[in-house]
């Protein structure tokens, strides 16, 4: 949303996926205590639910598996004021990790998303290969298929 991929108008939480430090994403887990500090802050003021400022995405498998390749390099960095950069993930990257959530949590709101983001037969592809190294299971890779199986079905530009 806050780079303008999707146009959905609400979300329930922001994804903390990782920090920067010396130049390499590493798990944001613990975060530091002057974040949470701010973050449980900005939520009292905006009556957010608790929980709305999520690192629960960045789970220790997703970094013993791997990020995406090229991620760091194609985020887009924002500085609020003099102590705060965030780091947005690029399109490419949204789109890998919608189709994991997709497949992962059965379809719903990261389904909606994926499919807004209109993703080339290039890109699913490439987001398949990289779903398939967070989690080889079998009953994983079955969902992934089908996921992608119904995708290229309602997509008319498909090259079955």
């Amino acid at each position: 949303m806050a780079l303008r991929l999707v146009s959905r108008t609400t979300t329930q939480d922001v994804d903390v996926l990782a920090r920067i430090v010396d130049g390499s994403l590493v798990t944001p887990r613990p975060l530091p205590g002057w974040l949470l500090a701010m973050a449980a802050e900005v939520g009292r003021q905006l009556a957010l639910p608790d929980g709305w400022f999520n690192d629960r995405v960045a789970e220790e498998t997703l970094f013993s598996c791997g990020l995406p390749e090229g991620i760091l390099d194609r985020l887009t960095l924002r500085n609020y004021g003099p102590g705060l950069r965030i780091g947005y993930i690029s399109r490419r990257d949204q789109i890998f990790f919608k189709l994991h959530a997709a497949v992962d949590r059965d379809g719903g709101r990261h389904l909606q998303d994926l499919m807004d983001l209109k993703p080339t037969a290039e890109e699913m592809r490439d987001a398949a290969q990289w779903a398939q190294t967070q989690d080889p299971s079998e009953g994983f890779l079955y969902n992934l298929r089908a996921l992608m199986t119904e995708i290229a079905n309602d997509d008319p530009n498909s090259q079955r």
